[in-house]
C-alpha cells in the first residue's frame, strides 16, 4: 500500500514538473523569438518570417535606432526618472490611504472604500481629465505631467493595501504598540511598513511597470519632445517608419524608405523597453508572489 501510494505522488510530482517546464517554455519562447526576429536582416525577416535562430545576422533595426541615440538615452533619463518619482509617490501616498481605512475605528470607512471601489469602475473620462490636468493643474508639458495623471493613485493598489492590512497586522500588535506610547505615525513607520514588505514590493513593482511602460501621458499632455519618454519616442519612430513605408504618396516612395527595418525595429524596439523589466523583477519576484497571494484574502 505504501509503495503505492508513493508511487502515484512520484507520478504526480513528474506529471506537474512536466507541466511547469511547458509553462516556463511558453513564457520564454516568445522573448527568444522576439530576440531573434530583432537580429534577423529585414528581408529575410519578410521573405521566410520569424525564426528562433535568425537565417541573417543582422544589426540594421539596433543601428537605426542607434541614429537617435541622444533623443533615446534623454528619452531613458527621463522614463527613468519618472518612475521612480512616481513610484515612491504613489506607494506612500496608498500607504497614507489604505492605512487609515484598514483600521476599525476609523469613521466612515465603509463609505470612503466605496468611493475608492467606485473609481474602480467609472471615471470622468479623457477630455474633462484632460481639461482639469491642464486648465487647473497646468502640469502641460512638464515631468509632472508624467507623473500624475492616471498612475499617482489607483483604487485596486488601495484595495490591495487595505486587505493586506487589514489581514496580515494583528490588532493585538498595534494595541501593545499604542499602550507602549507608540503614536499612529511611529505604528505605521515602525511596525505596519516592516511587517508589509511582500506588499510594498508587489505595488512597487507593479506601478513601477505602468511607470515604464507608459506612453499614453505624453501623447495626451505633453508636445515637447525634449519631454518624452522613451515609450513615447519608440511609438513615435514606429509611426514615422510606418508613414515612410505605406506608399501613400508616391512623392515619398524611395529605395531608402523601402529598406526601413520596419519590421525588425518593432521587435528591436521591445527588447529595448523590456529588457530593464527582466534585470529589475528577478530581485522582486518572492516578495511579489507572497504579496499577491495575501493582498488578495478579503480584509
Amino acid at each position: 500500500m505504501e509503495i503505492t501510494m508513493g508511487s502515484k505522488r512520484k507520478g504526480g510530482q513528474i506529471v506537474l514538473n512536466i507541466i511547469f517546464v511547458l509553462l516556463v517554455v511558453a513564457a520564454v519562447a516568445p522573448f527568444l523569438l522576439l530576440l531573434s526576429s530583432s537580429l534577423t536582416d529585414e528581408a529575410t525577416l519578410v521573405q521566410s518570417g520569424y525564426n528562433f535562430i535568425p537565417k541573417k545576422f543582422s544589426l540594421g533595426s539596433y543601428i537605426y535606432l542607434l541614429d537617435s541615440g541622444e533623443k533615446i538615452m534623454r528619452g531613458y533619463g527621463i522614463t527613468v526618472f519618472v518612475t521612480l518619482v512616481g513610484t515612491v509617490l504613489s506607494v506612500l501616498f496608498t500607504i497614507m490611504f489604505a492605512y487609515p481605512l484598514s483600521r476599525k475605528e476609523l469613521p466612515f470607512r465603509y463609505l470612503v472604500s466605496f468611493f475608492v471601489f467606485f473609481t474602480m469602475l467609472f471615471n470622468g473620462g479623457l477630455i474633462p481629465s484632460y481639461m482639469m490636468w491642464t486648465q487647473m493643474f497646468h502640469v502641460k508639458n512638464t515631468l509632472w505631467a508624467l507623473i500624475f495623471p492616471s498612475l499617482l493613485m489607483n483604487g485596486f493598489y488601495i484595495i490591495m493595501m487595505r486587505s493586506f492590512f487589514t489581514a496580515s497586522i494583528p490588532d493585538a500588535l498595534i494595541e501593545a504598540a499604542r499602550i507602549d506610547g507608540c503614536g499612529e505615525y511611529g505604528i505605521l513607520f515602525k511596525i505596519v511598513l516592516p511587517l508589509s514588505k511582500p506588499m510594498l514590493a508587489t505595488i512597487s513593482l507593479m506601478v513601477g511597470l505602468g511607470y515604464w511602460n507608459d506612453w499614453t501621458n505624453s501623447l495626451y499632455y505633453v508636445t515637447d519632445e525634449k519631454l518624452f519618454s522613451i515609450q513615447a519616442i519608440l511609438n513615435t519612430i514606429i509611426t514615422n517608419i510606418q508613414f515612410l513605408t505605406s506608399g501613400q504618396s508616391a512623392a515619398i516612395q524611395s529605395s531608402a524608405a523601402s529598406a526601413l527595418p520596419s519590421v525588425g525595429i518593432r521587435m528591436a524596439i521591445a527588447v529595448i523597453g523590456v529588457i530593464p523589466v527582466l534585470c529589475i523583477y528577478p530581485f522582486f519576484q518572492k516578495y511579489f508572489v507572497k504579496g499577491i497571494v495575501v493582498g488578495g484574502v478579503k480584509g
